[in-house]
């Protein structure tokens, strides 16, 4: 019996990918699933310590942040 991808959802999908690692269409199922929803967004590579510093900064400040809420 096939199963049908489309008919999971994606938490379904997602959780059956990683029950079945070797199902190559349920992995191609989910990534194109997941590609289709994602921001076409695209940002330039960080060019200098400085940069990486603020980035590293930013990200545990959120991390904080949800850590109190």
């Amino acid at each position: 019996m096939k199963i049908d991808f489309n008919k999971m959802t994606k938490a379904e999908l997602r959780a059956y990918v990683v029950a079945h690692p070797q199902d190559k269409a349920a992995f191609y199922a989910f990534v194109d699933r997941f590609t289709s929803v994602a921001s076409p967004e695209t940002f330039t590579m960080l060019q200098s310590p400085a940069e990486i510093a603020e980035i590293d900064h930013l990200i545990r400040q959120k991390v904080e942040q949800m850590q109190t809420e």
